[in-house]
């Protein structure tokens, strides 16, 4: 592993820490003496188009302008009894309400005081508790494994060559033989495969925050932004929450497919003390696994015994890129930043070009998934077939990540336990409370 053994968990927790840096709150307060005796609570207001639609053609979105508008039919209200509050809830058409525990009655406490300071540190809390349980939950189909496993999994991984043969998309053998060929781009590609994926991840997600979530809070003043406007992307935070949870459910999906169908890499296959039925098969094909070993650029997450090594169906490497790609091409913009640029060739003839931020977008979002598509099939890690069933998965991630708001009761009684009021980040004034019923609004609550 050499000094990837360091680098690369140094680097993810430069970026949870920066992520949480950048996205605090400047103007919200963690010490209890400096709160004032009479607490206001905030008018909530959501955003009212949906958080995946293209641009809505306002910057400053304010509840005049229609972008803004109070939460009345949120599926969250607030019962009489303050200590309990009510979720709707809903799984195949079907929605039900339910009784869950009110944390705000624990706003004032220490570590709600934190999170209001830096709202960052619950999207490092989610992100640690998706990633780590989806990385148990491979460490434990890695030490359960049993013998037939492995020949399963050989034989799995010739079947999708044969299928990809009567495709005519059998091309993985030729793309590695050519980056063979080009040392210093294969050294590249190497530290691509095994460097980027998590890293890549976490920097998206702490730019779409930045964007979605920090940039749009009116009531504190930042670089470049007066106070009472917004900078962001119009989508607001629904956008952000709803590709936070699309991630998790990729990571079960997966999960569900690599434990019922395990698939042998490529690179794999050409394991000289293989044995088995299927093992000279394999091993006639003549992959090379360029990223493991001593002269490799194999990461810590990979190389390790508790590491699932016949995993390879689907492709997560490429389904997280491909989802951030679509994102970032997608990202709605604000109107002065979406403005196309005309061009008069003749008189009568002229050229629309988008905005050069739109082109970026559209550059840096095709460039991505692209890079870990040749970085999984040259690296002999992925079949073609196996980005095709990342693609899947994303796609169906991306439709059935509203599931997960199911589970938003057992956040609550979780959070109850453990005494924390989350803040929410379409509230606008998180530390602004009122103990007025004039000035409060229950039932107005957003879901997370």
């Amino acid at each position: 592993m050499g000094a990837g053994a360091i680098l690369e968990p140094l680097v993810v927790i430069v970026l949870l820490f920066g992520g949480t840096w950048i996205n605090r709150r400047t103007d919200a307060v963690i010490s209890r003496s400096t709160i004032p005796h009479t607490r206001r609570r905030s008018s909530e207001y959501v955003r009212s188009d949906s958080p995946d639609s293209l641009e809505s053609g306002y910057a400053s979105p304010t509840p005049k302008d229609g972008l803004l508008s109070p939460r009345a039919d949120s599926p969250l209200s607030v019962l009489d009894d303050e200590r309990w509050q009510t979720r709707q809830v809903g799984i195949l058409g079907l929605s039900w309400r339910v009784k869950s525990p009110n944390t705000e009655i624990f706003r004032d406490r220490f570590l709600s005081r934190l999170l209001g300071k830096l709202p960052f540190l619950a999207e490092c809390w989610y992100w640690a508790l998706v990633y780590w349980t989806y990385q148990l939950g491979r460490a434990f189909t890695a030490v359960t494994l049993q013998e037939g496993t492995v020949d399963v999994a050989r034989r799995h991984a010739l079947q999708i060559i044969q299928l990809e043969q009567n495709l005519g998309i059998f091309w993985e053998l030729e793309i590695q033989r050519y980056f063979l060929t080009h040392p210093l781009a294969m050294k590249w590609i190497n530290w691509t495969y095994s460097f980027i994926h998590i890293p890549g991840t976490i920097a998206f997600l702490v730019w779409l925050y930045y964007y979605t979530i920090t940039r749009n809070r009116v009531d504190e003043p930042q670089a470049g932004k007066p106070r009472g406007t917004v900078s962001g992307s119009p989508a607001g935070p629904l956008l952000y929450e709803a590709r936070r949870r699309t991630l998790a459910v990729c990571n079960l999906l997966a999960f569900v497919v690599f434990t019922l169908w395990p698939c042998m890499p490529p690179r794999l296959l050409s394991d000289p003390t293989a044995e088995g039925p299927d093992a000279d098969l394999g091993r006639s094909y003549g992959f090379v696994d360029t990223v493991h070993g001593s002269n490799g650029a194999g990461s810590v997450w990979t190389e390790n015994r508790f590491c699932n090594q016949y995993a390879a169906m689907p492709s997560l490497h490429f389904g997280y890129s491909l989802m951030i790609g679509l994102t970032i091409m997608t990202i709605p913009l604000r109107f002065h930043h979406r403005r196309e640029v005309r061009i008069r060739l003749t008189r009568n003839i002229g050229l629309r070009l988008p905005a050069w931020r739109r082109l970026a977008c559209l550059l840096l979002g095709f460039s991505y998934p692209f890079i870990i598509l040749v970085a999984i099939v040259s690296t002999a890690n992925h079949f073609i077939l196996d980005a095709v069933a990342g693609t899947l998965v994303c796609v169906l991630g991306w439709q059935l990540n509203r599931v997960l708001l199911s589970l938003l009761p057992l956040e609550d009684y979780f959070l109850w336990l453990v005494r924390i009021c989350k803040p929410e980040p379409s509230v606008m004034k998180l530390d602004s409370w009122s103990d007025s019923d004039s000035e409060a609004e229950d039932g107005n609550r957003i879901l997370a």
